[in-house]
């Protein structure tokens, strides 16, 4: 079993957090204390990380903002390795043959701020993900898309590690990115960085859109609140708010976790919510709409240790 003083040789002394409360680390606010949390940003800590860990049959989960993850009560008996140190972001001078702007990103930065910086270039392609609240890793991962825009628009190519620490470049059709889904779940790879090809555009024109986009969204959904976002992927069809909706199940609740008010697709932590609140809602919700229309909803957020 992996030990304290194994983890600290690879990641230095202070490095290493011991039973570190994963609700401060998820966007639901949700979570129980992780058995080890460490931030990296080299590449070589990380492999030797996950080295280690792979030997000694320890188990470990690799994080960017947790904006996509429902964490036990009981916390996380393993090693959890956030990857926000990963956050460089650089525009190349070298332009594509068709004369778009090259801009390559770490994994750990956030979709955000990323956004703000291809828009001070006057660049325009990623206004879509200004109010994603993950990181570039989790997007390129699951292909995050919002407003008409996906990751798979833009990406040029992924530079990822696989469990073995060996690491190579993907182009984005290698990604073989589509809804919710690419080669990085399939093959168990860790995303490091990633480079994108944008057009020119209008300063003030991409602002006033990402402004228009967040104000829209801030409108539709309750940011107000701890979520993980959508909760359940779209089913082929429909609609999970909607369905939700009709099912005449927003506002359902139990304790601090509850169906919005404000977007039934979503489900929110109003206090100080459990996973096991989340889970009755989760699964109560999967219940109700099969029952009344026959879908089964598969949950979009990643359910870590949850029962």
């Amino acid at each position: 079993m992996v030990q304290l003083e194994d983890l600290q040789k690879i990641a230095g002394a202070g490095a290493v957090r011991v039973q570190e409360p994963m609700s401060s680390h998820t966007t639901f606010r949700i979570g129980g204390p992780a058995d080890f949390f460490i931030e990296t940003g080299d590449a070589q800590v990380l492999a030797k990380l996950v080295k280690l860990c792979r030997n000694e049959d320890m188990p470990f989960f690799i994080l960017g903002n947790g904006s996509n993850l429902l964490v036990s009560d009981e916390g996380y008996r393993g090693v959890m390795i956030s990857l926000k140190g990963f956050d460089d972001i650089v525009f190349q001078e070298q332009k594509t043959e068709d004369g778009r702007t090259v801009m390559t990103a770490g994994s750990g930065a956030l979709l955000s701020r990323i956004a703000g910086r291809v828009a001070d270039e006057g660049l325009t392609g990623f206004e879509f993900a200004s109010g994603i609240p993950g990181t570039l890793g989790g997007a390129v991962t699951m292909n995050a898309g919002a407003y008409g825009g996906e990751i798979k628009d833009v990406i040029l190519s992924a530079e990822v590690m696989d469990m073995d620490g060996r690491i190579k470049k993907l182009t984005g059709d290698e990604l073989d990115l589509s809804y919710r889904h690419s080669v990085i779940q399939e093959k168990n790879l860790i995303v490091l960085s990633a480079s994108f090809a944008f057009e020119q555009g209008d300063v003030q024109q991409i602002k006033e859109k990402m402004r228009q986009l967040n104000a829209q969204r801030r409108e539709k959904q309750p940011l107000e609140y701890g979520s993980a976002g959508s909760t359940f992927k779209r089913p082929e069809g429909y609609f999970a708010g909607k369905l939700i909706q009709d099912a005449g199940l927003k506002g359902y609740r139990c304790g601090d976790v509850m169906v919005s008010e404000k977007h039934s697709g979503f489900v929110v932590n109003v206090g100080n919510g459990t996973c096991r609140d989340a889970m009755r809602v989760i699964e109560y919700v999967q219940q109700k709409v099969y029952e009344q229309f026959g879908v089964e909803l598969e949950p979009e957020v990643r359910l870590l240790g949850c029962m």
